[in-house]
């Protein structure tokens, strides 16, 4: 493969040349700061003698300029009167402009061969691999791995281009954290990125993504650990990705206990396939809070911490390379970038308080930034760290007309992951109107229309039939924004869609938190405003048709639906929420559901009778009977498999004292058909993990049920025989040997550092 250099920095190009040429002739560099460096970019001194090396990136640049460079440089090699002089470029040489250049750089090149052009380099590359795939991004922005890339991201992101892949790769800085994860990953097969918003936790996991299918992995990204469990199997590469997996915003204690579970169960699969990797990104107090209410997440055996790595501690000279390279990709206008450079403010940039990548990366970004002044750029630069709310407040507040204000919020109640345009449409037009008449504001019928065209760029973006934020800030902005009971309140009574009324909801019960005393009265009053939307939870469909007859979840099951629902009657003290709370209970939409609701509905039933938790409730043992009656009618109506059983039989321990041994007899009974019917079950099986974990569930199963010790014997020898047919099916899994290359530097980086840096950056 042939690089042209182009996806570097300078910066990169020189660490490369380091790595390469010190590698050819079996001597280590030092490194030194880029820029005016007296004539050298790394040094290797042994006794006496003393050897330069010199980096020149000029990548698309003609020869003309590399010469008149070159000639500038002549003082300074002549001073340094090195040994032995060697100078790398990413310029085309002929021969001739070799001979040229020896006569101007003069007698401390010893030989024409000691010129490395790209030829050369590329000729290095193919005699040390190993060398390009320790520079990630050179190796990433290889056509052939690059396309590869593509092909198979496309799969899992949406409409992803190669530009938008060969940029990230660009801006990323490579740092010690890129070494630490994959180690983990490789050692433990499961990675937790860890860290405050806007760290670069994101951009880290793309880029293993990236170096994962640059070596022919399957990407899987998904959004529920449910669809992980359905798509691991041990024959295929599959690196699976759950970006923020604990919520872009908030963590609440009923969601949690939905998912550790089976994220526990998730992490233990992967653990054990040869051929599966699990990456995770979440926010650091999200994720501390959930160790806390979690015992899955807290449990010893599983010893979580292995896979964590927590990010968002740079060093300055890292600080200082992503803004470097923000500046060098992002299009920010170079008489912004020379005011920058001119005005001393770089060194307080890179070592504020507030530091993040996101923050650089969106006072870089050049649609945004070309609308300052250049001579009052970095005064506004500073000013964003300062009081990074304000990148979004000013705009939010005096940029955009009302109707885009209304869009906003009401894009934030809907899905993180993005929402489709015409969800989003219904959702506006019932917020926007109840905003409008509120507040007294006139409407039109392309208010819609019209503020998507507004905001796109700006504020949102849109793929394919996908509204989303253009970057998670703005959503962390209208967090803060929307915390006021009366918006809240009228998005209560504009709620159309189930998801959106708990969302809402749950950003109301934040508030209340977030209060040192939650006001009861505002609480009622916006509890009661939810009875319209309580209504119609006995009609909204609970699944949706996403086309050739396929049905996906697309709305709160029906124990989310009571939960909620005696949730506000609680909070506001209106009895008519009661009658539609036992309408649902007896006839849920669609009818329960064994996976959504089987277990939640046990624990619910126990809790209606726990007189810890609803003992206020009217007719509380009533509702708790109906519920019952439908886990059994359901559970012996669809034949749950063994890890519905395991989730029925956990819950049932749980609350026993309060359910009725009838429940048990049904799972018993279900649980021995599973013994029965193992031989067909097995068969359908394509994972050694997925059977591992199927005969563990059974065993403990079997246990609780009483089943012969000599039934249970033989199941576990059956899964050893399924298990030997598998691994001769499965195609073995080497790990990708990509690394991050440990960048020969120094670790001190003083401000005389810092501005040498930038300065190559400079243009008239």
């Amino acid at each position: 493969m042939t690089y042209d250099f182009s996806a570097l920095s300078y910066a990169d190009f020189e660490d490369l040349s380091r790595d390469l040429i010190g590698r050819d002739l079996g001597v280590r560099f030092e490194a030194f700061a880029p820029g005016p460096d007296g004539g050298m970019d790394g040094r290797h001194a042994a006794g006496t003698s003393k050897m330069v090396l010199q980096s020149k990136h000029y990548a698309g640049t003609r020869w003309s300029g590399l010469k008149k460079a070159m000639k500038k440089e002549r003082a300074s090699i002549d001073r340094l009167a090195p040994d032995r002089y060697l100078l790398t470029t990413s310029c085309p040489l002929s021969p001739k402009n070799k001979t040229e250049l020896a006569g101007i750089i003069g007698p401390s090149l010893k030989s024409e061969a000691d010129i490395f052009g790209p030829g050369d380099l590329n000729a290095l590359l193919r005699r040390y691999p190993e060398i390009v795939k320790s520079h990630i991004k050179l190796w990433l922005s290889g056509a052939a791995v690059l396309e590869r890339v593509l092909h198979a991201a496309s799969h899992s992101f949406n409409d992803i281009t190669k530009d938008e892949i060969a940029e990230k790769v660009r801006v990323y800085a490579p740092n010690p954290s890129f070494n630490a994860a994959q180690d983990i990953l490789e050692k433990q097969h499961v990675l937790i990125i860890s860290g405050p918003p806007g760290v670069g936790k994101t951009t880290l996991a793309e880029m293993l993504c990236y170096a994962h299918l640059g070596e022919g992995w399957e990407l899987k990204a998904i959004r529920r650990l449910d669809d992980g469990l359905t798509t691991l199997t041990d024959k295929n590469k599959q690196i699976f990705y759950f970006d923020d997996f604990l919520g872009r915003v908030a963590l609440d204690k009923i969601a949690l206990s939905k998912m550790d579970s089976d994220l526990a169960r998730f992490i233990t699969r992967v653990r054990k396939s040869p051929n599966a990797r699990f990456i995770l990104t979440t926010r650091a107090p999200i994720f501390e809070e959930a160790k806390r209410h979690s015992e899955h997440l807290a449990d010893r055996q599983l010893d979580i911490s292995r896979y964590l790595l927590d990010v968002g501690v740079y060093t300055r000279r890292i600080r200082a390379r992503i803004l470097y390279n923000h500046l060098l990709v992002t299009g920010t206008p170079q008489a912004h970038i020379n005011a920058l450079i001119d005005s001393g403010k770089i060194a307080a940039i890179v070592d504020h308080k507030n530091y993040s990548p996101r923050l650089i990366a969106l006072m870089t970004e050049g649609a945004r930034v070309a609308d300052y002044n250049a001579k009052d750029y970095p005064v506004y630069f500073l000013a964003a760290l300062d009081n990074p709310t304000q990148l979004w407040d000013i705009p939010f507040r005096k940029h955009i007309p009302r109707t885009c204000q209304h869009l906003l919020m009401t894009l934030f109640f809907s899905s993180e992951f993005g929402v489709p345009i015409e969800r989003l449409r219904t959702a506006y037009d019932s917020y926007h109107r109840v905003l409008s008449g509120h507040y007294g504001a006139s409407q039109d019928p392309k208010d819609f229309e019209e503020s998507l065209k507004i905001l796109e760029g700006g504020f949102i973006k849109i793929i394919g039939d996908t509204v989303g934020f253009v970057n998670p800030s703005v959503r962390d902005y209208l967090l803060t924004y929307l915390d006021d009971y009366t918006l809240l309140t009228l998005a209560a009574k504009a709620s159309v869609q189930s998801l959106w009324a708990q969302k809402v909801w749950e950003h109301g019960k934040r508030l209340a938190r977030a209060r040192t005393q939650p006001m009861s009265a505002d609480r009622a009053v916006f509890a009661r405003a939810f009875l319209p939307i309580s209504r119609e939870f006995l009609t909204l469909p609970v699944w949706a048709q996403i086309g050739g007859g396929i049905y996906a979840a697309s709305c709160l099951s029906n124990v989310e639906r009571l939960e909620l629902m005696i949730d506000w009657w609680y909070a506001s003290g209106d009895d008519s929420f009661l009658p539609m709370i036992t309408t649902l209970a007896n006839k849920p939409v669609d009818g329960w559901d064994l996976w959504r609701d089987g277990e939640n509905l046990l624990i619910l039933a126990g809790k209606l009778r726990d007189p810890d938790y609803f003992n206020e409730l009217p007719q509380a043992d009533d509702l708790a009977d109906i519920l019952e009656e439908g886990v059994i009618k359901m559970i012996a109506s669809r034949q749950p498999n063994s890890e519905e059983l395991d989730k029925l039989s956990d819950a049932y321990e749980e609350w026993k004292p309060y359910l009725g041994t009838a429940i048990w007899d049904v799972v018993a009974l279900e649980i021995r058909r599973e013994f029965e019917e193992l031989d067909e079950v097995l068969r359908d099986m394509n994972s050694e993990s997925t059977v591992d974990e199927h005969i563990e569930i059974l065993e403990k199963l079997g246990k609780r049920t009483c089943i012969p010790d000599e039934l249970i014997k033989r199941a576990g020898d059956k899964a050893v025989e399924r298990k030997f047919e598998i691994e001769s099916e499965s195609v073995e899994a080497s790990s990708p040997s990509v690394r991050s290359g440990d960048m020969q530097i120094f670790d001190v980086f003083d401000d005389t550092a810092l501005r040498i840096l930038f300065e190559p950056l400079r243009r008239p």
